[in-house]
């Protein structure tokens, strides 16, 4: 993503770069699919991170590439423009593109992977579904705690209590 350039201008460069038969309604369309359509004429150097992870991955799907591979997509996001970015990624995954996601986040990965491979010393040490992979270890230990009430449940069981009298 060049920050100088406009989200609209971005788009249209890849485009264009791929030969796109309508690239400025494909960028159009990008921009409404991706909720960029009101900054569309700002600079993209102007964006907030989750903005500029959408555009970047508007940018990626100029052309209907059937495989998307995505590095590490929400490092450096607020968990509210990462839940954007899951949210986008699966909707991607189910119009039926390919999607190869590296993250250094596991629950990331539990989240938007039907496959998952470990790499450890840049071998692929592990792979499969979540399921499968979770096999490979002995079941889950039960262990009881006790769990002392929040300050909420407190309240509410104070204020619950007096309605009455």
């Amino acid at each position: 993503m060049d920050g100088i350039l406009t989200g609209r201008e971005n788009l249209l460069l890849i485009a264009k770069l791929r030969g796109v038969a309508y690239p400025a309604e494909t960028s159009d369309g990008l921009l409404g699919r991706f909720g960029l359509t009101g900054a569309a004429n700002r600079r993209a150097g102007t964006y907030s991170g989750g903005m500029a992870r959408r555009l970047d991955i508007a940018m990626s799907l100029v052309g209907g590439p059937s495989v998307i591979f995505l590095c590490e997509p929400t490092t450096g996001l607020d968990p509210e423009a990462r839940l954007e970015v899951w949210k986008t990624v699966k909707e991607l995954s189910g119009s039926g593109s390919t999607i190869l996601l590296t993250t250094p986040y596991l629950e990331e990965a539990e989240q938007l992977a039907d496959r998952i491979a470990i790499l450890h010393g840049g071998k692929i040490i592990a792979n499969g579904t979540l399921d499968e992979l979770k096999k490979l270890f002995p079941p889950a230990k039960v262990e009881y705690i006790e769990k002392q009430p929040t300050l909420e449940e407190i309240f509410l069981a104070i204020i619950g209590s007096r309605e009455g009298d």
